[in-house]
Order: structure tokens, then C-alpha cells, then sequence
């Protein structure tokens, strides 16, 4: 089994680090006082540790939400990646290889899954069984069954989904969203959409699990659903219908000469692709030194004929509103970025983003409005720090210090969201391997809604 398989399956039973169970509901040192007012502080499990795991989910909610955050617990299958966990990290909670027992000794109230894509269902349906919320990376999952038995677990439950969609909370992003809702350019008809990963970023998935479509949905499902999330978000509309082409034709097999992984590859000074991981201290220390137990190659070769999943995607939609989305998705561009167009009845809003760090010259990005038979408007937006155009720092307030909070740019994402995002992009891998246009509402029991919020 690939090492990324992160939680239950792995030594039945077993507690790596025993730790005393609270009396239900109760926990040590989970009282808080907060601006005259007692509440307590969110119970959270974390199954999962890889990068996104230890740092987002990990490191920097314990830095970040101390008043607002208990991690009681963490839970991976691989015990050497679990140990490096709870140190980095820093706390001293118990660690499980098994996600079972996880929940059933640390009874948690909320669950944070981090794991391969292709497993977040089996992780998601449990917490939610066992009285659990759940906070999820994205995508929700990678196949419609898969998101079929998510939405029935959540009905029979009553219990929340919350899908980390970070991108919708970008302060670029957030001022697209203002501008179309504000009708700056009439009634939105249509959308140009494409995005492009350049050879470091891009190759990466290539190196990684998410090359093999049995693990990740494809990248259509794994990487494009942020940005079909976005649209959804957008044009507040769900798709309804998805025609898609996509091929492997750079990576991959594409190659003359492979090896397991760059590591005493003997091909290394030819190959302009290669990647000594030892420049990375982290993704040593977190993979490298723990390969041991789960035989997971972190800096596998980009040529492996394992790989199967698309290097270039596109796709033309058409949401229940009537608009219609040109998309596509480049992997191994010189630069990383994205271009979109929004064409409405009175005008055209625009936008090219670098998303590379260092940034260009400039501290801003820029959105152009033109409006039709008149002028152009040039809108700068400051960079900001953080991941994903500032959008982490921003989403974790939101989920953990002002959980009701009003949302006006409709920016948290529930389950619903989060199964549009992946619809889309299995219906459009469907319609790469069919031939054909796919349906949204046949994949599930969602009906797409033609007005969203």
C-alpha cells in the first residue's frame, strides 16, 4: 500500500503514545475565558500527517488557536511519520495507527482528514458515525459512489462537513466575487478559465501518489476542483453539464529513460527534471527518514509508466444558470498562474495572477473592468501573505475563531459545495473516457440548482 494512505488498517489496536481518556464532554484545561464569557475550547482530531497535515492542520492551528483549539489526538498509519507529527507539531496528545480507536478513546468533537485523497471517505463517514463534525481537505473524494455515501452519512447523521475550499478566501478572489455580485458588468453569460502549473509545481503531482488516478480521481478531480470551485462560487450557480478532453502526452511514459525515484537515478544529468530531495530538510525529515514503514517514495520518477493520470485537461461547461466556462489546465508551463475572464452583458472583468513566489516586480495584482462602449478600470489588489493568496490564515478565522460570523460573500464551503467541486471533475473524467458530455445529476442524488446562495 502507498505510504500517503494515512489512518485505520494499520496495526489493529495499537496506541503508540496511551493517553488518559476525559470523562465524556469534559477535558482538561478546555475552559476558556473569552472577553468576559466561558466557552470551551473545539476538541479536534487530526488523521492524516503529511505536509498539509503537520503544517496547516497541525502546527499552525496549536500556534495560532491556543484559545480556540484542544488537538487531542493524531492518527496515521505510518508510526515514524506520527512521531515526527506530535514533535513538530508540539503537543503532547496520543497518537494512534489505528483511526478506530482514535475516536473511540479520545471521543473528539471535530475531525480534521488530511489524508489521500481516495481515503477521506472512509474517514469522513466514521467521524460522522461517532458524533463527530468534520473538517476535510480538499477534494471531498474522488468518485461519485464514494460522494453518494458521504451525502447519505451526512443526512443520517445531522452532523457537519466542512470543506477547506481556501481558495474562495483570497482577497483577490473575494473582490472578483464583490464585483460580480455587485452586477458590475450586467448579467454574467460566460467565463474564460485557464490555468497553468508551471515544471516545479506541476511536476510535483507527477512525483507524488497523485500520478496515479486510483489515489488522487486525476488531477481533474484533485487540482481542478479548486478552480471549479471557484466557478461555482463565482458565478453562484451549479454545472449541470461537463464535456472534457485530456491526455498524458509529457509525463509519464512520454520519456526514454525512467528509474524508481531521483535518488540514485542514473540518469540525473540529463534529466532537467531532477529533484534532490535533501534540499528540503522537512520533506526529509517527514518522508524520507520514514519510508522505512510504508515504502512511500517521496521524490518519485515523473516518467514511472505507473502514472496514468492527465498532464493537459480541458473542458466546456454549462452551469444551470445558462453560463457557459471555457476551462483548461497546463503541467509543465515556465510560469504558474491563471488567466480568467468574466463576460457579461455591460462589460468584461479580467484578471492575470501570478501565483510563483518570489512575485513579480510588482506588490499587487490586478483585475480589469472594461466596460462596454466605455472605459477601462484598472482595481489593485495588495499581495498578502500567507498560503494560498492569503486564503488559509483567513479560512482557519473563520472555522475556528469566528465560526458564526456572518458570511457575506458566501465563503465557507459545506458538503454540497464541496461534492459540486468533484462532480465536476469526475464528470468531466468520464466524459474524457466516454467520449461524451456528463450529466451532473446522473452521477448523484444532487440536482443541480441554477442559483446557489
Amino acid at each position: 500500500m502507498v505510504g500517503a494512505v494515512v489512518g485505520s488498517g494499520a496495526s489493529l489496536g495499537t496506541v503508540l503514545d496511551p493517553g488518559r481518556r476525559p470523562a465524556l464532554g469534559l477535558s482538561s484545561g478546555s475552559r476558556v475565558v473569552g472577553k468576559g464569557s466561558q466557552r470551551s475550547r473545539m476538541r479536534v482530531a487530526l488523521v492524516g500527517t503529511g505536509v498539509r497535515g503537520v503544517n496547516l492542520w497541525g502546527r499552525d492551528v496549536v500556534r495560532d488557536y491556543p484559545a480556540e483549539v484542544e488537538l487531542v489526538a493524531l492518527s496515521d498509519i505510518n508510526p515514524g511519520r506520527l512521531a515526527f507529527a506530535k514533535d513538530y507539531i508540539g503537543v503532547n496528545c496520543p497518537t494512534f495507527t489505528d483511526f478506530s480507536q482514535m475516536l473511540e478513546t479520545t471521543s473528539p468533537e471535530h475531525v480534521i482528514v488530511t489524508t489521500m485523497d481516495s481515503t477521506h471517505d472512509q474517514f469522513i463517514i466514521e467521524a460522522l458515525e461517532r458524533g463527530c463534525n468534520v473538517i476535510t481537505e480538499k477534494p471531498l473524494t474522488t468518485d461519485e459512489m464514494k460522494c453518494q455515501a458521504i451525502l447519505d452519512a451526512q443526512e443520517r447523521t445531522g452532523r457537519n462537513i466542512t470543506v477547506t475550499h481556501n481558495y474562495r478566501y483570497a482577497p483577490h478572489r473575494r473582490r472578483l466575487k464583490e464585483l460580480l455580485m455587485e452586477g458590475r458588468i450586467g448579467r454574467l453569460t460566460s467565463v474564460d478559465f485557464h490555468w497553468y502549473l508551471d515544471t516545479y509545481h506541476g511536476a510535483s503531482y507527477f512525483r507524488r501518489w497523485h500520478g496515479k488516478r486510483r489515489f488522487s480521481g486525476t488531477l481533474f478531480v484533485h487540482k481542478a476542483c479548486h478552480h471549479f470551485d471557484l466557478l461555482n462560487w463565482w458565478i453562484d450557480s451549479e454545472p449541470e453539464l461537463v464535456y472534457a478532453q485530456g491526455a498524458l502526452e509529457h509525463y509519464g511514459s512520454n520519456n526514454d529513460f525512467r528509474y524508481t525515484n531521483c535518488r540514485g537515478c542514473p540518469h540525473q544529468a540529463r534529466c532537467a527534471f531532477y529533484w534532490d530531495i535533501y534540499t528540503d530538510p522537512h520533506a526529509v525529515d517527514l518522508y524520507v527518514k520514514n519510508e522505512q514503514y510504508d515504502g512511500y517514495l517521496r521524490d518519485g520518477c515523473l516518467w514511472s509508466e505507473e502514472i496514468d493520470i492527465y498532464d493537459k485537461m480541458g473542458a466546456q461547461i454549462r452551469y444551470a444558470n445558462g453560463v457557459q466556462v471555457s476551462y483548461s489546465c497546463t503541467t509543465y508551463s515556465p510560469y504558474e498562474g491563471y488567466r480568467i475572464a468574466f463576460n457579461g452583458t455591460e462589460g468584461r472583468l479580467e484578471a492575470w495572477v501570478h501565483e510563483q513566489q518570489p512575485w513579480p516586480s510588482e506588490d499587487y495584482e490586478e483585475l480589469r473592468v472594461t466596460d462596454n462602449f466605455g472605459e477601462t478600470e484598472l482595481i489593485r489588489i495588495p499581495h498578502s501573505s500567507g498560503g494560498h493568496g492569503g486564503g488559509d490564515t483567513r479560512m482557519q478565522d473563520f472555522i475556528f475563531k469566528n465560526p458564526d460570523a456572518p458570511d457575506q460573500y458566501h465563503q465557507r464551503a459545506d458538503v454540497r459545495d464541496g461534492a459540486m467541486a468533484v462532480l465536476l471533475g469526475i464528470g468531466a473524467r468520464k466524459s474524457v473516457e466516454s467520449g461524451e458530455p456528463i450529466r451532473i445529476a446522473d452521477l448523484t442524488s444532487l440536482v443541480p440548482q441554477a442559483q446557489r446562495t
